[in-house]
């Protein structure tokens, strides 16, 4: 249990921050609406985050990655197998049509593999911050 709370704030934590920081500079929305679209994100971001985090732990453990390259890949193919189908049916969900939620997957994409290897580190060293080991 310890794990799951640490994992899902560090998600809340990194991900609120940056998207609020994306929607309120770059995308140029309001602060009633970037909080308001961050607190409709907490509940994705609670049931997603530990699952991704555990997913993560089991292929770090199987790949075995060398080197930064080798930890940024493997980072990197652990978020897109993982948070692609997730946005993607968020999008469907949400009522987009298939089209457009290819589009805005495609897009998606280059963010992700952006920051997957930064979120990865952030997990880490939360985890150690709390004395949890994270995956080899």
């Amino acid at each position: 249990m310890r794990v799951f709370v640490i994992d899902t704030l560090a998600t809340i934590v990194f991900f609120t921050t940056l998207a609020s920081f994306s929607e309120l500079v770059i995308a140029g929305m309001d602060l009633p609406e970037v909080l308001t679209t961050r607190l409709v994100m907490v509940p994705v971001m609670i049931v997603t985050g530990r699952p991704y985090t555990r997913w993560r732990d089991w292929l770090l453990s199987r790949m075995r990655p060398q080197g930064r390259i080798g930890l940024a890949l493997t980072d990197t193919t652990a978020f897109l197998l993982f948070q692609v189908p997730v946005y993607g049916t968020t999008l469907l969900v949400a009522g987009a049509r298939l089209s457009e939620a290819l589009i805005a997957i495609g897009a998606a994409v280059v963010f992700m593999i952006l920051l997957a290897r930064p979120f990865g580190l952030f997990v880490d060293l939360v985890r150690q911050a709390f004395g949890i080991k994270s995956a080899p």
